[in-house]
């Protein structure tokens, strides 16, 4: 099935020099927007799912479903760290702050995402590598 989503191109020289990148399907980069949309509204059980689903299917989606389980494990720790700081107060700002991050971060993934670009989640730990 990688076959059909994934069409390897020649790796020729392009005329800047630089060799071309393989053509990605559409479905291969509808699969990995999707891990980084459903994040939003599912926090890390989204991606998880489509990572494991999908992860054999096409590179492209291991590396955007990696990346985007990591990012929402990250943002987990970040919120729970929030939520116990919230007992003197600054913990109100800092989950305001998370959330607005997680919601802005992960629409950039998606759209990086949909036009078959690479993206890395700034400040993230690398659960899976």
């Amino acid at each position: 099935m990688a076959e059909e989503n994934e069409t390897p191109q020649a790796a020729e020289n392009a005329p800047g020099g630089q060799p071309e990148q393989p053509a990605i399907g559409k479905d291969v980069t509808n699969m990995a927007m999707l891990c980084h949309l459903l994040a939003i509204f599912t926090g890390f059980l989204g991606p998880l799912i489509i990572w494991l689903i999908k992860k054999d299917d096409a590179p492209f989606i291991d590396r955007h479903g990696k990346e985007a389980l990591n990012f929402q494990l990250t943002v987990l720790i970040a919120m729970i760290v929030s939520g116990l700081l919230t007992f003197i107060c600054i913990g109100f700002i800092m989950l305001m702050v998370v959330w607005v991050a997680d919601l802005i971060l992960c629409i950039i993934a998606a759209l990086k995402a949909s036009r078959g670009e690479e993206y890395r989640y700034p400040l993230t730990i690398r659960f899976l590598r």
